[in-house]
């Protein structure tokens, strides 16, 4: 994922900052409990396309919101 999209990139749902989980190929947001998939280097950012994680995901994201993880 480029750096500078990164930066720019905001959950759709609240605007609240997302965290780039690169093994998964997804963006979180904490906020909403919702994970974005990437396909083929492209974030989906649409809250249809998202899935909810779980309690046990997000209680393992860390405290602090990093850009990239």
């Amino acid at each position: 994922m480029d750096k500078k999209l990164l930066e720019i990139l905001v959950c759709p749902v609240c605007k609240s900052d997302l965290i780039y989980k690169k093994e998964e190929q997804e963006l979180i947001c904490k906020a909403d409990r919702l994970a974005y998939p990437i396909r083929d280097g492209i974030p989906v950012m649409l809250e249809g396309e998202a899935r909810r994680i779980s309690l046990e995901e997000y209680d393992a994201l860390p405290k602090k919101t990093p850009l990239v993880e």
